[in-house]
């Protein structure tokens, strides 16, 4: 692959110096502006799988097995309504990125207010029509009866409160796109500290503070968030921030029709994606327990491993996406793609040396989860060898799907996500049953893997050349 996709452009087509500026991504060494950036984001990945653990265990273990069904089923709904506001924050950070690599802090500033209003009204309307609609939801899920109840109150909470969600999720976003990490990082662990601490107070109560059971829970959940979102804007308030919002500028939360177009656009895409890879892994589960409880129990244990496995890949595509929509908008067409390899290097060496230790010392890890001498300690085993390495070629994916995200290029990752989950997965699982018989599954694995990542190598090395499709100054 070139050094720079797809063509070898020049270094820049600005040859004026550029002065610095707090959260300049577009100078500096790349490695070392690469690493610094995707740290606290992997921190913060860390800290959020442990707090969704650490609050499923106060749930189990203060109201039983019956709230934490209703919990898991409640969270299955809760992501599908959190995708369009994930895609629609990306798709406005890559405009606000692109603004501000440019210099132009006023376009930034109303990209970031045009994302806070999509993403304020599309969580009123969704929580309000959620809140509504919630107990017809669950019946539609097949929510256990036992559990329908208590997943009706926590939803109840979690819905009303979405636009604190919401909120939290676009600015934390927009604060990465102006190279400010270590603001999201402050929220969120503030975030997570004080989720943790509120769960069992609020659930079974102390002193004037009333038991609220599941509900609880979600109020938990809720008062941490309000709580990390008034940090995010203490952040943004500070005289040296970017995004300041004051005086004239409380009228771009009134987007601009260009504005608006942009982060729809792009934004339902954006979303679009995440839904698929979710479909794809519930679809995957089903395939898995055909197979019986043995395989299931065992992918469940391997799915926690797993999920650590690419936290390190998912950090540094969000800083890769951030870097490369800075360096388009400063014309530092030639960085581009050099950001774009250096990722991929990182991210083969850090899931590399992480999926070389699961296998190493896959007993003592699946351990944790399992019993030692069981029968499924040896499916999971035999998972582990055969799955575990293809999250090498997801990384790589993963970085060019933030690269195209920072040009605005959003269908062609989503088309080969399609491809490669569904179309290649699902028709080699069928083809390969007869002559693997329950292999089958976990070899679809790698197989969708390779097959994607040359598809996705291809969409990238086949577009055209970024300062194409770089935004116009002025």
């Amino acid at each position: 692959m070139a050094d720079s996709p797809p063509t070898q452009p020049e270094a820049s087509s600005d040859s004026r110096p550029r002065q610095p500026m707090k959260g300049d991504l577009t100078q500096g060494p790349i490695l070392k502006t690469l690493v610094a950036f995707s740290v606290p984001m992997l921190i913060g990945n860390l800290l959020q799988t442990l707090n969704g653990t650490i609050n499923s265990i106060w749930v189990g273990r203060l109201l039983g097995e019956s709230a934490l069904a209703a919990t898991a089923n409640a969270n299955i709904m809760m992501f599908l309504m959190f995708a369009a506001v994930f895609g629609f924050s990306m798709a406005s950070s890559v405009r606000i990125g692109h603004a501000f690599g440019a210099r132009d802090l006023d376009g930034a500033k109303a990209a970031f207010g045009a994302g806070l209003a999509v993403a304020l009204w599309l969580a009123s309307v969704a929580g309000f029509a959620g809140w509504l609609g919630a107990a017809r939801l669950l019946r539609l899920l097949a929510t256990p009866a036992e559990s329908r109840v208590e997943a009706l109150a926590y939803l109840s909470v979690i819905f009303l409160t979405m636009p604190l969600s919401a909120l939290t999720i676009a600015l934390s976003s927009a604060l990465r796109a102006v190279g400010d990490v270590k603001g999201p990082f402050r929220a969120l662990l503030a975030t997570v500290v004080l989720d943790v601490l509120f769960n069992p107070l609020l659930i079974r109560g102390l002193g004037p503070i009333p038991a609220l059971g599941i509900a609880g829970s979600a109020m938990a959940t809720a008062l941490a968030n309000l709580v990390g979102m008034g940090l995010l804007l203490l952040t943004i308030n500070q005289p040296d921030c970017a995004l300041r919002l004051g005086g004239q500028h409380h009228v771009w939360l009134r987007p601009a029709h260009e504005q608006l177009r942009y982060i729809i656009t792009k934004g339902v895409p954006m979303g679009a994606q995440m839904l698929l890879i979710s479909t794809a892994g519930i679809i995957f589960i089903g395939l898995v327990n055909r197979e019986g409880l043995a395989a299931a129990a065992a992918f469940g244990a391997s799915l926690q491993l797993w999920n650590y496995l690419q936290m390190p890949a998912l950090a540094i595509s969000a800083a890769v996406s951030a870097m490369v929509a800075q360096n388009i908008g400063a014309r530092q067409f030639a960085r581009v793609g050099q950001i774009t390899l250096t990722g991929i290097a990182v991210s083969l060496v850090t899931t590399g040396v992480g999926a070389g230790l699961i296998v190493l010392f896959d007993r003592p890890l699946l351990s944790l989860f399992l019993k030692a001498d069981g029968p499924t300690m040896a499916v999971a085993r035999h998972i582990q060898l055969i799955c575990t390495w293809p999250y090498m070629l997801t990384g790589v994916v993963m970085i060019l799907t933030g690269t195209m995200r920072a040009y605005g290029a959003v269908m062609r990752p989503l088309l080969v996500m399609f491809a490669s989950m569904y179309v290649v997965r699902l028709g080699f699982y069928f083809a390969a049953l007869p002559w693997l018989k329950g292999d089958a599954v976990w070899w679809s694995t790698p197989f969708s893997s390779t097959i994607g990542v040359a598809l996705m190598v291809l969409a990238y090395v086949t577009m055209p050349p970024p300062q194409e499709l770089a935004p116009a100054r002025g």
